[in-house]
């Protein structure tokens, strides 16, 4: 039977092998690693070169300084599950406490305890979520402290999984610069206002006729989709497609057996209703596969014909004439006569129709395998933190 104040200790499941036969990771409270500092406000201060951080991150810069050196940041109010690192000088407001005096830990190391930590679990708010210095103070983690104070197992943990950190950073600058390098070429490759011819044509095209003015009326076969809210099945055969499914991208998912508006490969299904200043008002979703999508209310099904179906997505999606619509005071709701009347510029052969909607189809590929990548990586950090330390 363990005395009362016998030191516990824990081994996790991987170990690095220089580290295999040394003892195990004794456990501290975190105020005996390091200690807790308050934010401040800031409204005294001037702009400057200095970031200055709440609890959702950065907000600004100013012309002093709260800290400087490594540190780990945790919110006192709001967002308080999303560890921040900094480095350097920084000012903190008064939602988000910052770490210093280290003690037995490395600030890197303490970075990842806090990134496994379940923060909400010490929420101490009936409503917006808050903690506590002391309640922080109090939390037991376990942590490897060699012979002498060494810290030579916390660095090569935090190293690990720093360079997986970057990693991953890296692939998400990725994804960005694919972004905006497809956000310019369609910027090129489709007629400025006021014009009929791109600035960038395929050489293949060059001088060739102009782009045609129609409506989206014209090029595309209308219907509203119906409410599925009460057949709503978990085991449906059938993905309702409404607004946060498409808003996120696919990720947030309804099924139903019941499929009141089915949608057909190649049909384009786009948010006809969003909050002011929301980001899925217009948004649309290319269907990859006929007899798997059902369409909801306040999402309209595009069914195109004369014009290939790729292109028309990238011209309609988010398109300015939609989001002019959104006055960022009420509830945007675009009328179908409203839909049908969005003024288009279409090039008039097939065959070029098909090789823009190629290119920018294949930019998007490019970034959904990257996205996958980070995903991946994600994982992969995820399951090695879970075995270099210990399982409590």
């Amino acid at each position: 039977m363990a005395k009362e104040n016998e030191i516990k200790t824990a081994v996790p499941a991987l170990r690095f092998p220089e580290f295999q036969d040394t003892e195990g990771w004794k456990e501290y409270k975190l105020k005996n690693l390091c200690e807790i500092g308050n934010g401040k406000d800031y409204k005294h201060l001037s702009s400057g070169n200095i970031p200055l951080y709440g609890s959702g991150g950065y907000m600004t810069s100013v012309d002093d300084f709260l800290y400087d050196g490594e540190s780990v940041c945790i919110g006192r109010k709001g967002t308080i599950d999303k560890p921040i690192f900094l480095t350097g000088k920084f000012w903190t407001v008064d939602t988000l406490f910052y770490t210093h005096s280290f003690n037995n830990c490395l600030p890197k190391f303490l970075y990842l305890i806090f990134q496994k930590i379940n923060w909400y679990k010490y929420n101490e708010a009936g409503g917006v979520p808050s903690l506590s210095k002391t309640t922080i103070g109090e939390i037991n983690v376990f942590a490897p402290v060699g012979k002498k104070g060494e810290l030579k197992e916390q660095q090569k943990i935090a190293d690990c999984l720093s360079s997986l950190d970057e990693l991953i950073e890296a692939t998400t600058q990725k994804v960005e610069t694919l972004k905006e390098h497809k956000k310019g070429l369609m910027q090129r490759l489709f007629p400025a206002e006021g014009k009929n011819v791109p600035d960038l044509r395929f050489p293949e095209f060059q001088g060739t006729s102009v782009w045609q003015s129609t409506l989206l009326g014209a090029v595309v076969d209308y219907e509203n989709g119906r409410a599925h809210e009460n057949e709503i099945d978990e085991e449906g055969n059938f993905i309702v497609v409404n607004s946060k499914f498409i808003s996120t991208d696919g990720e947030v998912v309804k099924r139903t057996n019941t499929p009141y508006c089915l949608a057909d490969k190649e049909d384009i299904l786009m948010v006809l209703s969003d909050v002011p200043n929301g980001r899925a008002i217009a948004k649309c979703f290319f269907v990859d596969q006929s007899g798997k999508y059902t369409v909801n209310q306040r999402i309209c099904r595009l069914r195109s014909k004369n014009i290939n179906s790729k292109l028309l997505f990238y011209l309609i999606n988010r398109n300015p004439y939609f989001l002019s619509f959104d006055d960022g005071v009420k509830q945007t709701n675009l009328k179908k006569s409203e839909v049908l009347e969005c003024p288009l510029m279409i090039p008039s052969s097939p065959i070029k129709q098909q090789k823009i909607a190629d290119l920018l189809s294949s930019i998007d590929d490019l970034i959904i395998a990257t996205g996958q990548r980070i995903k991946s990586l994600k994982e992969h950090k995820k399951g090695l933190m879970q075995q270099l330390f210990p399982k409590i």
